[in-house]
């Protein structure tokens, strides 16, 4: 299904169809203040698979990243986060950033790396804040990527659809958004360290 909504102003109606699908283990591709993302529900193991299964790898060896609606419901997936980081983070969120954070129990065991982390997102766009929001726990995120040498990512929801639309369940419409995908960094460390420098700016914060 390619679903048309609206960026800034989102219908319930059209939510609850998005939000209903992820509960029976659907899976999505939607917009974010950088790039098309694809995801499903973070409890629902059997969509991560498919996830996976998509996109050619191996669910242990996937950085997959949770989209948290805000600052609270994200330390809930993580373990205490040192003061210096969370105000960057508090200064920075919503925003085209990815935190790497030592992952807590809460987190479901098959996205628990060796390394015991979690990556992070609070994207500053409507839609996907609302979708966490309804479904009340985080959803799970990678980008979609395009068959051009030289587009890393594609921008445009028809002709993501036209590539995905029998591999998921929805493609959300919402209009062209970035190729650049989101900066990067690690904060399980002593130090910040950005491993992907992409749309957002962290060097003033």
């Amino acid at each position: 299904m390619l679903l048309k909504i609206h960026p800034d102003n989102p219908s319930e109606r059209q939510l609850k169809i998005v939000v209903d699908c992820l509960r029976q283990g659907g899976v999505i591709i939607f917009p974010s203040d950088t790039v098309y993302g694809m995801g499903c529900d973070i409890t629902k193991i059997r969509a991560v698979d498919r996830v996976a299964q998509i996109k050619g790898i191996k669910r242990e060896k996937a950085n997959f990243s949770f989209v948290c609606s805000d600052l609270s419901q994200l330390s809930g997936y993580s373990k205490p986060i040192p003061n210096h980081t969370y105000k960057v983070m508090r200064r920075t969120l919503p925003g085209p950033f990815t935190f790497i954070l030592n992952a807590n129990s809460d987190v479901p065991h098959f996205f628990q790396s060796r390394k015991k982390t979690v990556g992070i997102r609070i994207p500053d766009h409507k839609i996907p804040i609302r979708i966490v929001e309804f479904l009340g726990n985080p959803i799970m995120t990678t980008s979609i990527h395009a068959d051009d040498e030289i587009i890393d990512y594609q921008t445009d929801p028809e002709l993501i659809y036209e590539k995905f639309q029998k591999l998921v369940d929805i493609v959300i419409d919402s209009g062209h958004c970035g190729n650049i995908p989101s900066t990067v960094i690690d904060c399980t460390g002593d130090e910040m360290v950005v491993v992907r420098q992409g749309k957002g700016d962290i060097s003033h914060y």
